[in-house]
């Protein structure tokens, strides 16, 4: 109930799951300017950092997996304080990015053409060229009589399966019309000399491959689209010829053009959609481009490399953990009846925990006590932890707590011990460069950029958070509320098969 209520909440506060990348998309100067200054909870130079930003990103951890802190909660509070720090910190190094000018660099603003002519063109394509594609039942007659052998009986899976193939190929008909349509009226001329494969490595990013109206496709627009165009069509047939695989990905790319082109013209890129999307990537893709270079110039030396290893080996290497399950028993003679009943297989271990165990939040976690890495328990508990294997049961053994009947029910083998491991090398390479990159950004933060927090106004705000939750809390455990309605209909949702 409470977990449904929560994503009640969310809702009603429009927040929605989207990527990472919209850490920066509001933090824009021209963001700056509308944002309401009682929601801004920070500044890096003319950067603002709201706290509706900072929640969209706490909420957007849904899509890599994370848990999403509750709203209103401690942790809530706590893992904003990192977000908070990681957009800093991105923004950052945006600002130096264009202090070095980066985003005038030929490759980038490559990028945010490419970028923007697909938004566009996907915009217009919606707009202007989808729309329902009708099937009628005469047609799946039709081809069930052609293409079924006889005495095939027409089930509700078998029309709609035809109703779906139909339906693809009216789709093909109409993107074929669609691409006549889109280029009546253009004159379109091609080098195809300059797609050769024989070619590429002396081939200029300048070079032309095709003028659509007054624009030009360059080869360094396109190329990484058509060599992969050419490569994946001799692998799925070697017979395949790679240019004209390549000539079909240059056609695709005209189409798109031509769609932003017409996007423009139609003004889908003033519109707030557009703005947004193109904004957030502009913004993420330099950072991003900053970050490699930074990473680059700081690869480490084989000396380097093993002098820090050495220095943080304990802090780099794994060492060896077991999966465990504990039941906690007052005595000695309760453990020993205990074990016996679970040896003879009249009582498990989850049993064991949830009617006997005394330890806190057994009942409810049924002993398991996760991940115990070598040498973090309590002696005696972790010499018989780490002497069992994989489903062996152990003790009785004492500790402070109790008796212990411990259960190993999964192993991770140390790692990242040996420096000559090729995987523990890459891992102490990651590690270098990510501290050398936070030493970079908080010299940043030291010298270059001025960076505000405020934090008078992050704790009221999250206080109106918490104060929100427990008013809708409230709310929804009145009898007949439209809230309760809508947990109960989103109860039944989630129990459906």
């Amino acid at each position: 109930m409470k977990h449904i209520y929560r994503i009640l909440v969310a809702c009603y506060l429009g927040l929605t799951c989207v990527p990472g990348a919209a850490v920066y998309a509001e933090a824009e100067a021209d963001a700056t300017k509308k944002a309401l200054t009682g929601d801004i909870i920070a500044r890096v130079g003319d950067q603002a950092i709201t706290f509706n930003l900072i929640n969209t990103m706490l909420n957007s951890s849904a899509v890599v997996g994370v848990s999403v802190p509750a709203l209103g909660t401690p942790q809530r509070d706590t893992a904003r304080i990192v977000v908070l720090d990681k957009v800093i910190s991105a923004n950052l190094l945006y600002l130096d990015a264009k202090r070095q000018g980066l985003d005038k660099e030929p490759a980038y603003q490559r990028e945010m053409r490419d970028f923007s002519n697909g938004i566009l063109a996907n915009l217009y394509h919606q707009r202007y060229m989808t729309g329902e594609i009708p099937v009628s039942e005469e047609e799946v007659q039709a081809f069930f009589k052609e293409t079924m052998v006889a005495d095939t009986e027409m089930t509700d899976d078998l029309h709609t399966q035809i109703e779906a193939t139909l339906r693809k190929r009216k789709l093909h008909e109409r993107l074929a019309a669609q691409r006549e349509e889109l280029r009546k009226g253009l004159e379109i001329d091609l080098y195809q000399g300059n797609m050769d494969p024989a070619g590429d490595e002396a081939r200029a990013d300048d070079a032309p491959l095709a003028e659509v109206g007054e624009e030009t496709i360059t080869w360094g627009d396109a190329k990484t689209t058509l060599i992969a165009a050419g490569k994946g069509a001799v692998a799925l047939n070697p017979q395949a010829i790679e240019l004209d695989a390549r000539l079909g990905a240059l056609q695709k790319e005209i189409d798109k053009r031509i769609m932003a082109q017409k996007a423009r013209a139609a003004a889908l890129d003033k519109e707030p959609m557009y703005q947004s999307r193109f904004h957030e990537f502009r913004k993420t893709r330099l950072v991003n481009m900053h970050r490699e270079n930074l990473a680059r110039e700081r690869e480490p030396s084989p000396e380097q490399l093993k002098s820090f290893y050495e220095a943080n080996r304990n802090d780099i290497m794994q060492v060896e953990m077991r999966k465990t399950q504990d039941v906690v028993l007052k005595t000695r003679e309760e453990a020993d009846a205990v074990k016996a009943k679970i040896e003879s297989g009249e009582l498990t271990m989850f049993k064991a925990a949830a009617d006997y165990s005394i330890a806190p939040g057994a009942k409810q976690q049924l002993g398991e006590v996760g991940w115990v890495a070598k040498g973090r328990a309590q002696p005696a508990l972790d010499k018989v932890i780490f002497e069992l294997g994989p489903g062996e049961l152990g003790g009785p053994v004492e500790s402070s707590e109790g008796w212990h009947l411990l259960k190993v029910l999964d192993i991770s083998d140390a790692k990242f011990d040996n420096f000559d491991d090729t995987e523990t090398q890459q891992l102490a390479r990651r590690r270098y460069i990510h501290d050398q990159l936070n030493v970079y950004v908080q010299d940043l933060r030291k010298n270059d950029f001025t960076v505000e927090v405020y934090e008078d106004n992050l704790v009221r705000l999250a206080q109106q958070e918490a104060d929100m939750v427990a008013r809708l809390t409230e709310q929804a455990e009145q009898p007949g509320s439209r809230t309760e309605q809508r947990v109960e209909e989103l109860q039944q949702l989630i129990n459906q098969p």
